[in-house]
């Protein structure tokens, strides 16, 4: 990685690891108390340091991040993959809570009731009420 900065802004840095599309997506997280630096909220004008903890909500899930590389540059995936490591405990955590919502999942009808279901719908209400 060519991009190796001193000073990074911690907004600049959740942009160029791509844990944001945007700066200004990662600044609102940051002043929404969504993202933990060492155990703390912070403001997203604080300066990434390597081996600092970062906890980062992705979606339904919760990522424990250790910075390894800080960069002001946004690369490609699998380079912007190098600026951090996610730790066991969260990689453990999210597969569980992944397997949990998989299992939690409903069997909804691949379908929606045609002519016929309907019909019988309406039998099995007009009996169940009588």
């Amino acid at each position: 990685m060519t991009a190796v900065a001193e000073k990074v802004r911690l907004d600049k840095w959740l942009w160029a690891a791509r844990f944001f599309k945007t700066r200004a997506l990662a600044k609102q997280a940051i002043e929404g108390g969504k993202i933990e630096f060492n155990g703390t909220s912070c403001k997203s004008s604080k300066l990434a340091e390597v081996g600092a903890m970062l906890k980062i909500p992705t979606g339904w899930d919760i990522k424990t991040v250790e910075i390894l590389i800080v960069s002001d540059q946004r690369k490609g995936a699998p380079e912007a993959q190098l600026l951090y490591k996610e730790t066991e405990d969260s990689i453990k955590k999210r597969m569980l809570e992944a397997e949990k919502r998989k299992l939690m999942r409903s069997d909804a009808p691949d379908h929606r009731p045609n002519k016929k279901d309907r019909r019988m719908i309406h039998r099995f209400k007009r009996i169940e009420t009588e």
